[in-house]
């Protein structure tokens, strides 16, 4: 059986699915958008921490750092099931209490060329207890404690 006079259907087909190169254009430049940093970067508004601090690791006196990484939307608000542990404080509560919290948070957007857009970011939690001894590289975080 010959299918010779099916070959010009079939290119049509094949044509008919190829995208025009305004439309190709347009998802190059929107994939491009997506890796390339905002002219602005996303400012926390929160004036109260959400992250609370578990008791029992509190009244042990733990610190240590949680780093997470969360996506926020073009209105400054955190997809909860975007949030991931990306760097675990070694402590499975304090990760929980992390993440647990991130959801409260609520962000000024990240801004390209003025107008907001979505990103995700890497944001370090810090818990810390009063009055007991910075951990290594805190000095870092804070100018004012490093020795003169």
């Amino acid at each position: 059986m010959r299918y010779s006079h099916l070959l010009p259907a079939a290119a049509l087909l094949v044509c008919a699915a190829c995208p025009s190169a305004d439309t190709t254009q347009k998802a190059v430049d929107a994939m491009a958008s997506i890796n390339a940093p905002p002219d602005q970067l996303p400012v926390m508004e929160n004036k109260d921490n959400p992250f609370h601090y578990p008791d029992r690791l509190f009244n042990a006196k733990v610190q240590a750092n949680v780093v997470l990484g969360i996506f926020i939307d073009t209105t400054g608000m955190v997809w909860p099931e975007s949030t991931r542990v990306v760097q675990t404080s070694g402590y499975p509560l304090l990760d929980s209490a992390a993440v647990h919290g991130a959801p409260q948070l609520h962000f000024k957007p990240a801004m390209t060329k003025g107008k907001p857009v979505a990103v995700t970011i890497k944001l370090p939690v810090f818990f810390r207890y009063p009055g007991a001894p910075p951990l290594p590289g805190d000095t870092a975080l804070n100018p004012k404690a490093a020795p003169q």
